[in-house]
């Protein structure tokens, strides 16, 4: 079965989803600059220098990329936004070593065992190793994440605390546009299980699922109506009724 297109959607005014292989990053575009929330997948370089050449833009004028988390699906594209661009990159400080070492990260349950519990998650799996995501390297993120404090970079994004995927994992709010950019906090599509629908992210790759469970109503609690995740398609019907199908899925 061949892997689905790549696609460049603008979701919200200034706001663009990247995805490739189930991995999801966001574009955010204003007066100030741009800003990427997360990096991805290495493969999905081509699709971002596509999308900045749509506004006369190249890698280098992107003004910031900001980190939900650290994990090798989210990092992809930096190195080469570091090495060969200079961009800045901003996390919170629970996540800064992971960043430089996107694969030692602490998980619930042995990831071995998901691909024969959850066959259907192994086409999820293996697209996105042919992305690259076996061969990521890590970078020295800035930990400048502040919860509740805007952050100054193009959009203003406000980082909303929500450890228990990773320590130091944020989502993201744009109050403006009423979007929140979930990361893998909340995701509507496990890649470790196939599950679509608002959950949290199988604890082959979640350090702390109750946490997680936990930190779901930090989520609720920014009213947004559009949730942007990590994994999965656009959630449009409200942060509160994601949450609450979240919550019903409990953990896998």
């Amino acid at each position: 079965m061949a892997a689905p297109a790549p696609s460049r959607t603008e979701i919200a005014p200034g706001v663009h989803r990247l995805t490739r292989a189930e991995v999801n990053c966001y574009l955010i575009r204003d007066a100030a600059g741009i800003t990427l929330v997360d990096a991805g997948l290495p493969a999905m370089w081509r699709d971002l220098v596509a999308l900045l050449a749509e506004f006369d833009a190249t890698p280098s004028d992107i003004d910031a990329v900001v980190l939900t988390h650290g994990h090798f699906d989210h990092v992809g594209m930096s190195r080469r936004l570091v090495d060969d661009h200079g961009v800045a990159h901003h996390v919170h400080e629970r996540d800064r070593r992971l960043a430089r070492h996107p694969y030692r990260y602490r998980h619930a349950a042995p990831r071995w065992i998901y691909p024969f519990r959850h066959p259907r998650a192994i086409p999820v799996i293996a697209r996105m190793a042919a992305a690259g995501a076996l061969a990521v390297k890590g970078i020295d993120a800035g930990g400048t994440l502040v919860p509740g404090e805007p952050l100054g970079v193009p959009g203003a994004p406000v980082p909303v605390f929500t450890p228990g995927h990773t320590e130091g994992h944020c989502a993201l709010l744009l109050p403006a546009v009423g979007v929140l950019l979930s990361g893998d906090a909340l995701v509507t599509l496990d890649p470790y299980t196939g599950a679509v629908g608002p959950r949290i992210v199988a604890n082959a790759a979640t350090a702390d699922p109750h946490a997680a469970l936990a930190a779901l109503s930090a989520l609720a609690d920014t009213g947004a109506r559009t949730v942007l995740p990590g994994h999965g398609e656009p959630w449009t019907e409200g942060v509160s009724a994601a949450v609450e199908q979240a919550l019903r899925a409990g953990e896998a």
